[in-house]
């Protein structure tokens, strides 16, 4: 039963979700996310029970010490609200969680549950995977719904896709049963460098999502983030001559493909996105962050008894992955299975543009676990250049 006793009622909510692992490229949709709760100092009041969703064994809880005393954090999926302030405030329900190891449709039901007792006009999902996209251009973030309508009306679209899926993927259908408008937003993230963090994915799918609910989003020190990691991507690619020459491949692939818009919509969409940064919207206060509302808290009722929680190697062929800023493990893809091993596809490999590489999901890449390998994802669409994909 969903109780929310300590959240007041919203106005014109949108719900945004991301999942950790399969569907996190770099994770920078998990990330979003994140930057969103952060600018908007979101507060958590619902935590979905981890016993119900998650095998210990795959994402393991952690240990940590408070005040000398040992506690536990449990791998979960948390709900929070922000208020953007303005002349026409609105709210949004954050969704942030890992993707869950079992019973999926119970998790959809439980997700929709909140946002049916919320209200929530629209369900927004962020999904990154990897793609055959050079680093050194924009990151391509293509918009799927499975809704006609929305398709049309909001210049998206309409997902085609058949194939394994993540839960991206599925909630997304759920939405769609059960009436809840509902879009993914999916960013390309290069392979050959596909460990987190990437800023520069990130800042693609938060200018998107800007795009898509009409919000201006405060974006912080992450665009100097995304400078300082395409430095650092070009500096370890111009120290091996192969990397280099499979960067220059895709960029010529890639501006090929993109010619034609170059001229027209592309420009025109970034214009408008750079005039609207200059005057000031809803959401935003000085230096660009939102205002606050005085409404106060949004944290659930304790009663309720939910709690609330604290917080790559180079393939044998064709030349290998760089290792780009940041650290953790290297996640490359594997087009013969839905959960690969991590090897790079080389120049030319990639699928004939508006065809999805065979046998790969196209839902997003990796694993529900943080140090798995991450396959393209067949369930979005990527760029015209590299793997064209859907949902």
């Amino acid at each position: 039963m969903i109780e929310l006793d300590g959240v007041p009622e919203l106005i014109d909510p949108v719900m945004v979700a991301a999942f950790e692992g399969w569907n996190d490229a770099g994770d920078a949709a998990s990330t979003a996310v994140a930057h969103l709760d952060r600018e908007w100092k979101g507060e958590v009041f619902a935590a979905l029970d981890a016993e119900d969703y998650y095998d210990f064994q795959v994402n393991r809880p952690t240990v940590f010490l408070e005040g000398g005393a040992r506690k536990i954090t449990w791998p979960t999926t948390r709900l929070s609200v922000v208020r953007i302030g303005g002349d026409k405030p609105r709210d949004l329900v954050l969704v942030r969680g890992i993707e869950p190891s079992m019973r999926w449709r119970s998790f959809c039901n439980e997700i929709l549950g909140f946002a049916h007792e919320l209200g929530v006009e629209m369900v927004v999902v962020l999904g990154a995977l990897l793609g055959d996209t050079p680093h050194t251009r924009p990151v391509p973030v293509s918009g799927v719904t499975s809704d006609p309508d929305l398709a049309r009306t909001m210049d998206l679209e309409e997902t085609r896709y058949e194939g394994p899926t993540g839960i991206v993927g599925i909630l997304q259908e759920a939405c769609t049963h059960a009436g809840v408008p509902a879009v993914s937003l999916w960013a390309a993230v290069p392979h050959y460098v596909s460990q987190p963090p990437n800023p520069k994915a990130t800042l693609a799918l938060l200018n998107r999502l800007e795009d898509l609910i009409g919000l201006r989003i405060p974006l912080g020190e992450l665009a100097e983030d995304a400078r300082a990691w395409q430095l650092g991507v070009d500096q370890l690619a111009a120290e091996d001559s192969e990397v280099a020459e499979y960067v220059q491949t895709l960029e010529e692939a890639r501006d090929t493909a993109e010619l034609p818009e170059a001229s027209g919509e592309a420009i025109a969409r970034e214009f408008e996105r750079y005039l609207r940064r200059r005057d000031p919207g809803p959401g935003a206060g000085p230096g660009g962050h939102a205002t606050e509302s005085g409404d106060g808290s949004y944290l659930r009722d304790t009663s309720s008894g939910r709690t609330r929680p604290p917080k790559p190697t180079r393939p044998d062929t064709g030349p290998g992955p760089v290792s780009g800023p940041g650290s953790g493990p290297a996640r490359g893809t594997d087009s013969g299975s839905d959960s690969g091993s991590g090897s790079g596809s080389g120049p030319g490999s990639g699928p004939t543009p508006g065809e999805a590489p065979k046998d790969t999901p196209k839902d997003a890449p990796g694993d529900a676990s943080a140090d798995s390998p991450q396959d393209p994802p067949a369930d979005a669409p990527g760029d015209s250049s590299e793997d064209s994909s859907e949902d």
